[in-house]
């Protein structure tokens, strides 16, 4: 599965998400202005724009403020401070940029030039003033719209300038704020940017933010490299230019920093290089890179653990060496753990490492061994389409070993597959590969094992083998399967049982197993006559010419001839050759059979076809019994199968029993457990059950018995 998009999205909202938390740092969290409480959004507007004079006033301070000396100075910083506040509600933001805060806050990005009243040199307020333009400006550009206006108003080289202030100056808190300041303000103007993550490399600001990562405050560390992350993501130009600045190495030690906010930009930096760099990713593995990621996924930082899954399912597609490597290392533990988080991006993650992992043959039985096949299975049940994929992508890869075959089937894999609710249509493809590649792999060994179990194993193990088997076996195998290792009984179990899901599992298995072992409709053809037969022809059917005998049908005359029917059936042969009084009759009586019936039953004789119409085919085919005309009694059967319904089909199956129609019984022996959800909820259903059991068993011994390839009969 391609992450992408996925990772797109993630980095997308989770950066989003995470700008204000960071800007916001080390300043206190109450707002000092807050919207007015109001009845409607009307309010809430006028509320806001009476905020555009207090607005307007801040910005001619700072327009008319612009010197080193004290007294401006201290009213720059107050009035920066003022905006900052007014910033931190997104709802104000609009009025602070539209009163023309934007211009004057990025010309008090840059220190003015420094007077007489200096102090020795010393600027009031050093640094706090670009400081609090720096951050006022990353809260406006919080918002898509702001970033290109705050870039033309030229704030990119002063930001630029800002991180190179620690050149220059001595390492203070001051100097510190400053700089971190300036990267989190690139880091908002840049997000989701191009043009402005472009801008950026122009104005020479990846050197010094790469510079940065070895800054001795940690605070300074971890903004440098959210920035270099957002610079990085789908820019390639920024990413080679990171990795030409010699990044890495500085890169890889901050990954194994104890720090949680350090390690978790450093992970998000190389996470964004690597992806869809496949040059880049061979220089972070050969940085040193898989270890300490392999490392973060027991980190207690649960975005770390995330990074580092999605990166290590990106390393994994590398090449095989690669992916043996990564579990070589320990990794598959954590990621199993991983999928069992309450934390569903990280389950999606870890599965997505897996997935990535298990396409490798030697990887496949080491993940089932660590216990990966249940959390993944568990996985299908949610309601999150890109994990439900991941898992399922997962599952596909260890199904295509045979070591693993049998533990997906002791484990209730299969069912899980076969009745998972799948969110979108890749995925349901995915599922369906699986099966299709498990069933491929039942023969041999994994079908001995599987016997071995259903044999000797627990009872809830042997049915779930005896229903994955009549799902997936080939149909070479099903008289070995059923009959001989008693699979059959387990199936006619479940049918017995109390509990609604066995009765339907074992309806569905056993009809697979009937459609797998016969590939003609479920009423057989006609077996071939004994004798040969005569047929005389349409034209003959109730004609006097050559007649020699008379059947009286509701009073009335059908003319016949003897050696038609005693080739038809052997009723007719005992009536005729037999001791029988008809044997030299000539007219012979017909007493509970109706006219039009006999009629149609005689057409059958003279011509071996006839339409069977459902008004008499019931009593056609009581006719036909009676006269042993078996061939007459399968159309009949066929056309009564038809009409079989959840209201009727007990009755049609009592019709059966008292017929000896076999087919007609098999009809409706498949229709019960085809429409086993319709049925279960009659009153009569258990009963029903209870009385096609020996018939259903007797049905599946002779389909299962018969030698493939032979006909049915």
């Amino acid at each position: 599965m391609e992450n992408q998009a996925k990772r797109s999205k993630q980095s997308s909202t989770s950066g989003r998400r995470s700008l204000k938390r960071k800007l916001e740092e080390d300043f206190e969290d109450d707002r000092k202005v807050s919207s007015p409480s109001s009845h409607d959004d009307n309010d809430d507007d006028d509320a806001h724009q009476d905020l555009a004079p207090e607005v307007r006033t801040q910005v001619e301070i700072l327009e008319s403020t612009f010197s080193s000396t004290e007294a401006d100075r201290a009213s720059a910083k107050r009035a920066i401070h003022v905006l900052s506040e007014l910033a931190k509600n997104e709802e104000i933001v609009n009025v602070v940029v539209d009163c023309g805060a934007v211009p004057a806050l990025v010309k008090h990005l840059q220190a003015p030039s420094l007077g007489s009243e200096g102090d020795g040199g010393q600027m009031s307020y050093e640094h706090e003033v670009e400081k609090g333009s720096a951050f006022t400006l990353g809260l406006l550009a919080i918002k898509p719209e702001h970033q290109q206006l705050v870039v033309d108003a030229g704030a990119l080289p002063h930001l630029v300038d800002l991180l190179k202030r620690h050149r220059t100056a001595q390492n203070s808190r001051a100097v510190n704020g400053v700089i971190r300041r300036a990267a989190d303000a690139i880091t908002n103007l840049a997000h989701e940017n191009s043009s402005i993550k472009t801008r950026v490399r122009i104005e020479g600001g990846i050197p010094p933010l790469v510079e940065l990562l070895e800054f001795v405050d940690s605070k300074v560390q971890r903004a440098a490299a959210g920035a270099l992350r957002t610079l990085a993501f789908k820019n390639d130009e920024n990413k080679n230019q990171i990795v030409e600045c010699n990044a890495l190495p500085t890169l890889i030690l901050m990954l194994r920093s104890e720090d949680t906010a350090i390690h978790y930009e450093a992970v998000g930096v190389i996470g964004n290089l690597v992806h869809s760099s496949p040059n880049i990713k061979k220089d972070v593995l050969l940085a040193g890179a898989l270890q300490p990621v392999i490392g973060l996924l027991s980190s207690s930082c649960s975005e770390s653990q995330r990074e580092a899954a999605l990166l290590l399912g990106q390393f994994a597609a590398t090449d095989s060496d690669c992916k043996i490597h990564i579990v070589q290392r320990g990794a598959v533990p954590p990621l199993i753990e991983m999928l069992q988080s309450p934390d569903a991006q990280l389950r999606e993650m870890s599965a997505f490492a897996l997935g990535r992992l298990a396409q490798d043959t030697h990887n496949q039985a080491g993940i089932a061994h660590c216990g990966g096949i249940v959390p993944l299975l568990k996985l299908l049940d949610s309601k999150d389409g890109p994990l439900q994929h991941n898992a399922a992508f997962a599952l596909y890869g260890l199904a295509d070993n045979e070591d693993n075959v049998t533990d997906i089937v002791k484990v209730g894999g299969v069912q899980k597959l076969q009745d998972g609710e799948f969110i979108v249509q890749p995925t349901r493809d995915c599922v369906a590969k699986t099966l299709k590649r498990l069933e491929e792999k039942i023969h041999g060994r994994v079908l001995g094992h599987l016997l071995y179990l259903m044999r000797v194993g627990e009872k809830v193990i042997q049915r779930r083998v005896a229903l994955v088997l009549a799902h997936l076996c080939s149909p070479d195998d099903q008289k070995t399967i059923f009959i001989d290792n008693g699979g059959l009984e387990l199936l006619l179990e479940l049918l017995e049982s109390t509990n609604l899901k066995h009765q339907r599992d074992g309806s569905v298995a056993l009809c697979k197993l009937a459609n797998k072992a016969s590939s003609i409709s479920p009423v057989d053809a006609a077996p071939p006559s004994p004798t040969p037969q005569v047929y005389l022809g349409e034209q003959y059917v109730n004609n006097s010419t050559l007649s020699d005998v008379t059947f009286l049908v509701e009073g009335k005359r059908f003319y016949a001839h003897r050696i038609c029917l005693l080739a038809s059936s052997d009723a007719f042969r005992a009536m005729f050759d037999g001791g029988y009084r008809e044997r030299d009759a000539t007219d012979i009586e017909i007493p509970n059979i109706p006219w039009n019936v006999f009629e149609l039953m005689m057409r059958y004789i003279y011509t071996g076809s006839v339409d069977v119409n459902m008004d008499v085919a019931q009593d056609l085919l009581r006719a036909a019994d009676q006269y042993l005309l078996e061939g007459l009694k399968r159309l009949c059967e066929y056309a009564i199968a038809q009409d079989i319904s959840v209201e009727n089909v007990s009755l049609m199956f009592e019709l059966s029993e008292s017929f000896n129609a076999l087919s007609l019984r098999n009809a409706c022996i498949l229709f019960i457990l085809e429409k086993f959800d319709k049925l279960n909820v009659m009153p009569w259903y258990s009963h029903l059950i209870q009385r096609i059991l020996p018939e259903t068993r007797a049905y599946f011994v002779r389909v299962l018995s018969r030698p493939i390839q032979a006909p049915l009969i």
